[in-house]
């Protein structure tokens, strides 16, 4: 496992919180992207295209405080308690797969195991005690 990281849901305001936490952690943004800047949301409703689809923090070496904006109209909704995901960035395809499915176990499935177009094989899953988990494997590293 290479690091687990905070991954924050916030109603429409993840721009303004994450810019608060740059100002009191003092890093540059390892990452932000809007939902309108990704590949098949063009067709998205036009009050949720500029919303932030990821944003992120570097906090030390290894880890990151990342972000989303919850979107209503993608039948999400937001409350306290399940604002945030766990994110496990793995070493290996194998390793994914078996964290995410001993997860999953008894839990529920909210995206599948697949391989993505910001290039991660990755899945969300709720564990049986309603924890919520992203596990990611980041495909370049298949390449090295």
């Amino acid at each position: 496992m290479i690091s687990i990281n905070p991954y924050l849901n916030f109603m429409g305001n993840t721009e303004e919180a994450m810019k608060f936490y740059q100002s009191i952690f003092g890093v540059e943004f390892a990452g932000f992207q809007r939902f309108n800047e990704s590949p098949g949301f063009e067709r998205m409703p036009k009050q949720d295209q500029e919303k932030i689809m990821y944003a992120s923090l570097p906090m030390g070496k290894h880890n990151n405080l990342m972000a989303t904006d919850t979107l209503e109209s993608m039948g999400q909704t937001l409350t306290m308690g399940n604002n945030f995901y766990i994110n496990i960035n793995t070493e290996s395809e194998a390793e994914t797969d078996k964290l995410f499915n001993g997860l999953a176990a008894g839990g529920k499935i909210e995206m599948p195991l697949n391989k993505t177009f910001w290039g991660a094989y990755c899945g969300m899953c709720r564990d049986k005690f309603g924890i919520q988990w992203m596990i990611n494997f980041d495909l370049k590293q298949t390449a090295k």
